[in-house]
């Protein structure tokens, strides 16, 4: 967790940030932050999920330090695109002149989301051609990685359920089966834990995704 010397505010679908108050960020995986309590998704693009390896490299972790690093680089405008139906703002963010999706995209930390935007795909072309960061090696495009964790956990879920729901000292937690912590994860009902079908279905019960810094 770091704090930012800007402050947050929204006019008009943009959250922005302005000196000289202190804002709190908090960068969650490698296309997702919080500000100020407020969760944004990064549009048109989709970064390696942490735990995952390209490889045997830990692109995930790479994605997720790029984003840090960019994120706390000046100041930061985001335009809302909207609810992503998780408790999450669709953000077109910019950081010190840079948009944060491009140069993600282009610098081979993330791909570019062509299911929902084509934005990025001259910027993700130009990464491949220069073999950067998740071009480097052996990958699978993050959406693939998601579905074979899926399809693999809900084969042995109860009713084909396989989000668990955690109860800890850090609040109520969902981890889906591209968590890192999901298999050491423990589901105890009596505790009030319990497992869910989808993230949406989660985020509407009150759990919340984890949080790698």
């Amino acid at each position: 967790m770091k704090s930012h010397a800007f402050a947050a505010f929204s006019i008009f679908g943009w959250i922005a940030l302005a000196s000289p108050a202190i804002s709190e960020i908090v960068i969650v995986d490698g296309d997702t932050f919080d500000l100020d309590g407020t969760r944004i998704r990064i549009d048109g693009i989709d970064a390696p999920e942490y735990g995952q390896k390209c490889g045997s490299r830990d692109c995930g972790v790479e994605a997720l330090e790029a984003l840090d690093n960019l994120i706390h680089s000046g100041p930061i405008s985001c335009q809302s695109m909207g609810d992503d139906g998780y408790g999450r703002v669709i953000g077109k963010c910019v950081v010190a002149g840079q948009d944060i999706g491009a140069r993600l995209v282009s610098d081979g930390f993330a791909y570019a989301f062509v299911k929902y935007s084509t934005d990025y795909v001259a910027e993700e072309e130009s990464a491949r051609s220069r073999g950067l960061g998740v071009w480097r090696g052996d990958y699978q495009r993050p959406w693939d990685y998601r579905a074979e964790k899926w399809a693999s956990s809900e084969q042995t879920s109860p009713n084909g359920c396989p989000i668990k729901g955690n109860i800890s000292e850090n609040g109520q937690i969902y981890h889906a089966p591209w968590s890192p912590w999901y298999t050491k994860t423990r589901i105890s009902e009596g505790k009030g834990e319990r497992w869910f079908c989808s993230e949406a279905e989660a985020v509407e019960a009150g759990w919340r995704a984890p949080r790698w810094r």
